[in-house]
């Protein structure tokens, strides 16, 4: 069988990140509420005309949200996979996980509000 061409193989990799993208909005209510969130500030971008580096910043904080969210699913998905009983250690790991969720949810709150806060004063 002969090897698949390097385009093709970055073009069917896309197709496989779109799936996951999808599954997780479709599957996941944690990502839906952060999608709503995430669309949510971006009309408060739109409205309030925020700056060119506070677009930056606040792009960054929704993509790292949303990215160690799916992080987060994997590992919960993948621990649930190898231990589907409750064990303390695949526990432990679990929380470390949804803890660098939280990590990312606090520091992506406290960039918009320093966005917004001075905004609505």
């Amino acid at each position: 069988m002969p090897k698949e061409s390097f385009f093709k193989n970055r073009v069917r990799s896309v197709g496989f990140a779109f799936k996951g993208l999808f599954l997780l909005l479709r599957t996941e209510s944690s990502i839906k509420i952060q999608f709503v969130i995430a669309l949510l500030v971006t009309g408060a971008g739109f409205y309030f005309e925020i700056s060119t580096t506070e677009w930056i910043l606040q792009l960054f904080a929704i993509g790292m949200v949303m990215g160690i969210e799916g992080v987060n699913t994997a590992i919960e998905k993948l621990s649930d996979y190898i231990q589907p009983k409750e064990d303390p250690k695949i526990g432990f790991i679990k929380d470390i996980s949804a803890g660098a969720v939280m990590i990312v949810s606090i520091i992506a709150s406290i960039i918009g509000l320093i966005i917004y806060v001075p905004k609505l004063v």
